[in-house]
């Protein structure tokens, strides 16, 4: 389904955007890996689609599986449903699975999108959790303009979105990494999406 999805989307964003895609070649060829980015609007996940040329399994809230509109795209997407603000275990088991069957993991460290300012908020420790436990690599990437497609599109204007895709990366260690390690590779992780971001964007990591 999500093929179908592609399609449609294909059709449809070159309606919204402007795509704007610099370090594709930094994609791996394959899975598994994860892919981590900076979630400034629900139009950052189309463009991900669009742009990588793997399957992508992604977290979703679990609050919009009852949305008339965001739960037949979700499910189209093959997302992975996730209960916000607590520890939900078999999202993180979904999750393993996906990176065990060498596919794609598309995270927002951030666990929600930017509000106001669109800058960059304190990252969460799942994608280091999930990268240390499955010992994979983790692709950053830096999205700008997305969060303004919704206003400008009324007024019929095509918005820019630029997509920067950072070199992959490994994490220091894996296995059963825990607390102030977490902390640490989190932080990691969150640097790496913010030096491919402007300089308005970093915001706590800037």
């Amino acid at each position: 389904m999500q093929q179908v999805l592609k399609a449609i989307i294909r059709l449809i964003l070159p309606l919204l955007i402007r795509l704007e895609v610099v370090g594709k070649e930094n994609l791996p060829q394959e899975g598994p890996y994860i892919l981590v980015i900076n979630h400034l609007s629900v139009f950052d996940p189309p463009v991900l689609l669009v742009v990588c040329p793997h399957k992508i399994r992604a977290f979703a809230a679990a609050k919009h599986r009852r949305n008339p509109l965001y739960a037949p795209l979700l499910m189209m997407a093959d997302s992975i449903w996730v209960r916000r603000g607590e520890v939900d275990r078999q999202a993180l088991r979904e999750a393993l699975e996906t990176l065990r069957r060498r596919e794609v993991l598309g995270m927002a460290p951030e666990g929600t999108r930017a509000r106001g300012v669109y800058a960059l908020q304190k990252g969460k420790t799942g994608a280091a959790y999930l990268a240390t436990r499955a010992d994979v690599p983790i692709v950053p990437v830096g999205l700008t303009g997305t969060e303004k497609v919704k206003e400008n599109f009324p007024r019929l204007r095509r918005t820019t979105v630029r997509v920067v895709i950072g070199e992959p990366f490994r994490l220091p260690e894996s296995g059963r990494v825990r607390g102030p390690k977490l902390d640490e590779y989190t932080e990691l992780i969150m640097r790496r999406i913010a030096a491919l971001l402007p300089e308005a964007y970093r915001g706590v990591y800037a």
